[in-house]
């Protein structure tokens, strides 16, 4: 349908990449659609842009004329953002930048940038990244086994996109209800849609988090039991505050990572 579209209309840039995507984009048949009309490809990784790094997914860059990245997500650095191009689009690339939109410069997250692009160089991170798809097969597994609807079927990558519509509820109480019992999900609209977009059919729910707090597929198995339970019984308050507790003791065993060193001030 892209190259019927590019086609028929010409385009000067043709827009690849994916928020809510659970399969793996191969960027290699954009580029030869963009060749074919004569189009420049921009890629948005942003959401994959660490499974990238570790070698997971087809990469954009040897194909692409832009690409464009968060430094957060499954690259697991600080918020932040990266635009990738060619030789010959930097000078006009760097016009647009600055001065325009780039404001002043934070150097702690620079920092922060450094630590990140360091960790996604190493052996471990290559194994976090599998870890993530690994966990994301198994929890969708588990919602796929509770009678959930999952499009396309399942996930390639970091996340999974759930209808919900087989509970009797929308995406947008499906969320309020999880983030009653302290699992964080968002709302997210699924192909074809007939519901509104403030109060979507779909879920979008990942596993990079959990992941990086040590959790594997038995505990993904286990959050899928939870968010199975919690869907089905969207009004059971005694529901709610029994799976709230059992989160909360599985995250006292997995904690999340902080600083050894504390600092403490005095209020005047």
């Amino acid at each position: 349908m892209v190259a019927k579209l590019a086609r028929e209309h010409r385009p000067k840039l043709i827009v690849a990449g994916a928020s809510a995507y659970p399969r793996e984009i191969f960027h290699g048949r954009f580029r030869e659609i963009a060749d074919e009309v004569g189009a420049k490809l921009f890629v948005d990784m942003a959401h994959y842009a660490g499974l990238v790094a570790a070698g997971l997914h087809d990469n954009p860059i040897p194909v692409a004329d832009f690409v464009t990245t968060t430094t957060h997500k499954t690259l697991r650095g600080p918020r932040g953002g990266m635009v990738l191009t060619r030789k010959e689009n930097e000078k006009t690339l760097n016009s647009r930048v600055f001065p325009g939109l780039q404001g002043g410069p934070l150097m702690h997250v620079i920092a922060g940038k450094a630590v990140c692009f360091a960790e996604a160089l190493h052996p471990s991170f290559r194994e976090y990244s599998q870890a993530v798809i690994d966990n994301a097969k198994v929890l969708a597994d588990g919602l796929l086994a509770g009678d959930l609807s999952l499009v396309s079927g399942g996930t390639d990558n970091h996340l999974m996109l759930v209808d919900v519509t087989p509970t009797g509820i929308g995406g947008k109480i499906a969320e309020h209800v999880l983030d009653v019992c302290h699992i964080t999900v968002n709302k997210n609209m699924i192909p074809f849609d007939e519901r509104k977009p403030m109060d979507p059919s779909g879920i979008r729910v990942g596993t990079p988090a959990l992941t990086t707090r040590g959790m594997g597929v038995d505990e993904m198995r286990q959050v899928a039991r939870w968010i199975l339970d919690a869907l089905r019984h969207p009004e059971d308050k005694s529901t709610q505050e029994r799976i709230r507790g059992e989160v909360a003791e599985l995250c006292q065993q997995f904690p999340a990572p902080v600083d050894v060193q504390t600092s403490s001030c005095t209020q005047q």
